[in-house]
């Protein structure tokens, strides 16, 4: 009950201020918004390098930090500053490179954990920064701005009625997933049912963005709901086993009422390549 007004205070706050930075600042192809994701992943990576250290897997705060806004960065550079080269596959061609051949030359008490630190520095060059930086693809869409705020709403929409409905209707089922025992069936189903109709809303609302080309409208938009909301979900639960497994109830402090930026981008680093996917064969 501590986290009910925090909560509320971001979701207050937070979400006007997002939705003005996706709608109001198109400059450059949304070169604010990607701005902002790549802030989030670095410090979501550096949250998920320090949940690695937890378990003895070391890697340094600078190096997971770079590895980690790589996807983001250069989708950002092509997208926002009309650069041509896909820049994606080079810089995790090139991650990949220094993560096996740096480690080559340390000490031999260093070589005996090359793979697990080999291992470490993988997991942050992808997560969240490779699933994070379809995000910043979204701007490449026609009418990019309402493409992303529908995403967002699903994956706000989905994270607060499970919370809400959990809450409310929730307490004589939960336990089902030993990695979130809070989590409970009625708040499931709650938080696909609220993104299912922010996605129907959205083939009704938000005009020519969303117009099917291969289903009904309808049709579309509780797909796209559905699966946003499922792959959510998913990311919620993953980023709940990465922290049971080390010990620690949150990612961090940085965001009151939530706990570190990882618990907040759980979800939407899931969810951003699922949404991409299906707008991207039901709308385009």
């Amino acid at each position: 009950m501590k986290k009910i007004i925090p909560r509320l205070l971001i979701f207050i706050i937070g979400l006007p201020l997002i939705a003005g930075i996706v709608l109001f600042l198109p400059y450059r192809s949304h070169l604010a918004m990607n701005i902002t994701v790549i802030l989030f992943t670095a410090l979501g990576a550096l949250e998920f390098a320090a949940i690695l250290g937890k378990q003895g897997i070391a890697i340094h705060p600078a190096e997971a930090l770079i590895l980690g806004i790589l996807g983001p960065l250069s989708l950002t550079i092509n997208s926002s500053f009309g650069v041509e080269i896909p820049i994606l596959p080079l810089v995790y061609i090139l991650g990949a490179f220094w993560l096996l051949v740096s480690r080559v030359f340390g000490s031999t008490e260093k070589l005996t954990a090359y793979t697990v630190r080999t291992a470490a520095g993988f997991s942050v060059m992808i997560y969240p920064g490779l699933f994070m930086a379809w995000i910043v693809r979204m701007t490449m869409f026609p009418g990019a701005g309402r493409v992303i705020l529908a995403f967002l709403l699903m994956v706000f929409a989905n994270d607060s009625a499970a919370w809400a409905a959990g809450m409310l209707f929730g307490r004589n089922s939960r336990g089902i997933i030993s990695a979130s025992p809070n989590k409970s069936i009625q708040g499931f189903a709650g938080g696909i049912i609220a993104s299912i109709l922010v996605g129907a809303g959205a083939d009704i609302f938000l005009g020519d963005v969303f117009a099917a080309n291969r289903l009904p409208r309808i049709t579309a938009g509780i797909l796209t709901g559905f699966c946003t909301a499922v792959a959510a979900s998913l990311g919620d639960l993953a980023e709940s086993a990465l922290k049971r497994s080390s010990g620690i109830k949150d990612s961090g402090n940085l965001i009151p009422g939530r706990g570190g930026v990882l618990d907040t981008i759980d979800s939407i680093s899931l969810a951003a390549p699922v949404f991409y996917l299906l707008y991207q064969i039901f709308y385009t």
